[in-house]
């Protein structure tokens, strides 16, 4: 305690910049904070490294990690270095451009405190039933919807024809059934029946593109053979077709995004209309 407050005191007695480096570089070793690198009189810390460098990554990402940071810090430098000795007078003079962003920065701060103070975020079903039914047209599908059960299976499996039965079946019992058999001899089984899923994301998970996808559907079945022996087949429970409004639970969270993002436009019109006529009412907005 007694070594860092003579080294504050020396350091405030001081003016020169030179030997206030050579200070901080003592103050480095004083306090165990080396310097690592150096850009002229510009030191980066050990602390300064530490703290870009997450807990837990091991040696060799650290090693990179501090490369990319030490690296990022001198060019920076070496930039406002060239600049300072390249750029005339009137170029370095960024102060209309610093006013500039500050406005704009403060004004973005306000309108999201303005916003976040007034902002009512809870949104019914029945909006979200009106904004749909007033705004189907916003929801037609690129590509088709399904609601399925699909299953990877080798294609010898002795349980695949009973599996087949069951996973096409309306009852209960005979869906779980299906389940179970899968659960041992199936490479993958999904029960998606309740959930829809762009035609894309099944192809995906066939190993395919959506188009071969659909060029393979027969009625409410899909049947895909690989080349590894085994057979991808989806077994159609619901689907709605490319062109076709989505259906409102597949856009719900869309259209609550949609709501939210026009309440949000709504308070900021008003923000700056009252802003305005509350300055002109005010003599504090004068237009010749």
């Amino acid at each position: 305690m007694k070594k860092a407050l003579i080294f504050a005191a020396i350091v405030l007695s001081l003016s020169s910049c030179k030997f206030i480096g050579r200070l901080t570089d003592s103050a480095s070793e004083l306090f165990g904070d080396e310097v690592v690198a150096r850009v002229g009189r510009h030191r980066l810390h050990r602390s300064e490294l530490a703290a870009y460098i997450p807990a837990g990554v091991s040696p060799d990402d650290s090693a990179g990690l501090a490369r990319q940071y030490i690296n990022a810090w001198a060019q920076d430098l070496l930039f406002q270095e060239m600049a300072d000795r390249q750029l005339s007078k009137s170029q370095k003079d960024v102060s209309r451009e610093l006013e500039e962003y500050r406005r704009s920065l403060l004004r973005f701060r306000y309108e999201q405190l303005y916003i976040n103070e007034r902002l009512d975020t809870l949104i019914s079903a029945e909006e979200v039933s009106e904004y749909y039914r007033n705004n189907q047209e916003k929801f037609a599908l690129d590509r088709p919807l399904f609601k399925s059960r699909y299953i990877i299976i080798p294609a010898g499996s002795r349980a695949w024809r009973t599996i087949r039965a069951k996973m096409t079946s309306d009852d209960d019992a005979d869906l779980v059934e299906a389940d179970s058999l899968a659960f041992t001899t199936a490479i993958k089984y999904v029960d998606a029946s309740d959930n829809w899923m762009d035609a894309i994301l099944l192809a995906r998970e066939f190993g395919t593109d959506y188009e071969s996808l659909l060029a393979a559907r027969r009625g409410k079945e899909i049947e895909m053979p690989d080349e590894q022996g085994n057979l991808r087949y989806a077994y159609i429970v619901e689907m709605v077709p490319a062109g076709a409004p989505a259906p409102i639970e597949y856009c719900e969270n869309r259209i609550r995004d949609i709501i939210l993002s026009g309440r949000k436009h709504a308070l900021m019109q008003s923000l700056e209309q009252d802003l305005l006529q509350d300055a002109l009412d005010n003599d504090k907005l004068v237009i010749y």
